[in-house]
């Protein structure tokens, strides 16, 4: 009984900081969503023509209309999500974006978004890439200063899989059934201010 209850007063304790999960959620999908945005709406007319494109993009229709959609929902709802304002409401369009980015671009390259042939979650493409790769590298470290090129980190084929907008989606999700966070959001003070 005594460990019942000291586990009570623990969970009550976390209640003052229950506002930091959704504080580190927003930090770091808003710096992401909100380059993905920036790069659309400088890239616009590229953009939209990967958008409209049925041979070599994805045959969306409406293209203009479509990139000014994804980018400004990711653009102004990252911005938002960092002061935590409408985030329940500005997560939904979010998780609506990662959900078809996820199964309109990165599906057919399977789940690993860097290609990792060790990993149990390769597919055929990733599989194949360990050779591409061993091939860069051996070019580079008998043609360059590989050193050089690697001090920054190690070279890797980016597959572009579901992984990160997936990732994405489910911390949005979150978002939608949590809010912004006690303590940490405009969102919060808002409700406080009208009794909610």
């Amino acid at each position: 009984m005594q460990l019942v209850k000291l586990y009570q007063q623990f969970l009550s304790g976390l209640k003052f900081f229950e506002g930091l999960a959704p504080l580190a959620l927003r930090l770091y999908l808003a710096p992401v969503l909100m380059q993905a945005g920036y790069n659309k709406l400088s890239n616009f007319s590229d953009t939209a023509a990967w958008f409209g494109n049925p041979d070599w993009g994805l045959g969306l229709p409406f293209p203009e209309l479509m990139v000014a959609l994804a980018a400004g929902t990711e653009f102004f709802g990252g911005a938002l999500l960092i002061v935590g304002f409408a985030t329940r409401l500005v997560s939904i369009p979010l998780a609506i974006t990662m959900f078809v980015a996820a199964f309109s671009v990165h599906i057919q390259n399977g789940w690993l978004a860097i290609a990792d042939s060790s990993s149990w979650l390769a597919n055929d493409n990733v599989m194949a890439s360990a050779e591409k790769l061993a091939k860069a590298k051996e070019i580079l470290q008998a043609n360059g200063n590989y050193e050089w090129l690697t001090s920054s980190g190690n070279f890797v084929i980016l597959n572009n899989g579901i992984e990160f907008a997936i990732t994405y989606l489910f911390m949005l999700l979150v978002l939608i059934f949590v809010g912004g966070g006690r303590y940490t959001s405009v969102d919060y003070f808002i409700a406080k201010r009208n009794g909610l």
